[in-house]
């Protein structure tokens, strides 16, 4: 950082921050700011990391936290009544589609760990005992996710496809609105380390939950008491080991997959047929 030297004073915490937040509100370069602010480019670059991490390290716990109990079921009720899914905590789409991501994703730990809350609902009389998550056809068949049907011919599946593609279209809205607030995020990376681009991802989501939560009601009676986010790869006794096991099973139940989503179709019909 740039200080005192020949007498003359350095740069104030207003110009860093000012050309900190100008990289991520309009996604221009590091240099752009050289002649405007008189910082050269170097500096700008080093108050850009600083101050993600600074944000990431003060509000992260807060913005950056699980959902507890009550969150998970104001999503339920907020899902069901938008959408008409019982029990849907969201939808996934992950950027161009890459599984890859789902096996490098953390979002799973807590079913497997089974720190997940459990969501009980019933749905044509079949009783389940978690939360789905709405998909396309590139996801695997697991017991948490509900995909829509490629080309269908039945009424009832074009139903559930019209109602289940309208729904995941919130994810894509959601990032949209992330973007278009941080536009760092929208082009290509200008850095290297991975480190660096996580934490202006992390630091930009932080900034968004922030606007929300001040444009609308804010999550009260937070707490931290859930522990570290990372779930680690599973460490206790071998009863433990055998539960850890059965929920992987549980999880990967092809089967359960399928039965769910018949389920859907049959519930999603009698809701809005008579709409039709």
């Amino acid at each position: 950082m740039e200080g005192r030297c020949g007498g003359k004073k350095g740069l104030s915490p207003l110009q860093k921050c000012t050309a900190t937040i100008r990289q991520l509100a309009y996604g221009v370069s590091a240099d752009h700011y050289d002649e405007y602010l008189r910082i050269a480019e170097i500096t700008v670059i080093q108050c850009l990391f600083n101050f993600c991490r600074c944000v990431i390290e003060v509000f992260g716990a807060q913005y950056l936290r699980r959902p507890n109990a009550a969150d998970n079921q104001h999503l339920l009720e907020m899902h069901e009544q938008r959408h008409g899914f019982p029990a849907m905590l969201g939808s996934l789409d992950w950027s161009h589609n890459d599984i890859n991501v789902l096996n490098e994703s953390s979002l799973f730990n807590d079913v497997l760990q089974g720190n997940a809350p459990e969501v009980n609902f019933t749905i044509n009389n079949t009783q389940y005992t978690k939360g789905y998550y709405l998909t396309d056809e590139i996801y695997p068949e697991w017991a948490t996710f509900v995909k829509s049907f490629p080309c269908p011919q039945d009424p009832k599946r074009k139903i559930f496809k019209e109602r289940q593609e309208a729904a995941r279209k919130d994810a894509e809205r959601a990032f949209g609105v992330l973007q278009s607030r941080w536009a760092m995020i929208k082009g290509l990376g200008r850095f290297w380390y991975k480190d660096n681009l996580k934490d202006i991802m992390y630091t930009c989501i932080i900034l968004h939950n922030m606007i929300i939560e001040n444009e609308r009601d804010a999550v009260v009676n937070w707490s931290d008491d859930e522990g570290d986010s990372q779930s680690q790869i599973f460490q206790g006794s071998t009863q433990e080991f055998q539960a850890y096991i059965r929920r992987n099973y549980e999880l990967h139940d092809n089967q359960l997959h399928h039965q769910l989503r018949a389920d859907l179709v049959e519930y999603i019909w009698a809701r809005y047929n008579c709409n039709q």
